[in-house]
């Protein structure tokens, strides 16, 4: 019987200035549009939740949210295209979640795309919602796309995360 070795357990830690760059590279691999430098740097500059998940070197992905007034939003969650599917995004949406209890926020929203139902799958899997639209919100090939505007309550007591 032989045993395979395990690759090492990715960490979860906050971002610094010093990891925007492997942040920026991820992000424009991954997006049609990306964020640039500049946006993620104001993030970090407001005091937003900028989360890294790492394996050794490799940035596996990240997100961002902003939380403030009871209420949490995430910005940003990208996955690098060679770690998808892989139970990374779920990982690091459940530490984005208790982040956004931290803060006692009791609502937490998000804009998604309509065309990337991988990224609905995984909303709708944690309990979110979809609460409305914002029509033309994001950039597109063919000029621009809706947004669907999803909420998910943050109850004290409720079982996380979900199974």
């Amino acid at each position: 019987m032989s045993l395979a070795a395990k690759p090492p357990l990715a960490r979860l830690r906050a971002a610094a200035q010093a990891d925007l760059s492997a942040v920026v590279k991820v992000e424009q691999a991954n997006y049609e549009f990306p964020w640039t430098l500049g946006m993620f740097r104001d993030c970090l500059a407001a005091g937003y939740e900028l989360w890294l998940l790492e394996r050794d070197d490799d940035l596996l992905g990240y997100g961002v949210l902003s939380a403030a007034g009871g209420e949490a939003h995430l910005l940003n969650l990208c996955i690098a295209d060679v770690h998808q599917r892989q139970g990374h995004a779920r990982r690091l949406l459940a530490r984005l979640i208790d982040l956004a209890r931290w803060h006692h926020a009791e609502r937490m929203f998000l804009e998604v795309r309509p065309s990337n139902p991988r990224a609905l799958d995984l909303y709708l899997s944690f309990g979110f919602s979809e609460v409305g639209r914002r029509p033309g919100y994001y950039p597109a090939r063919q000029g621009r796309e809706d947004a669907i505007v999803m909420a998910l309550q943050l109850a004290v007591n409720e079982r996380w995360p979900p199974e």
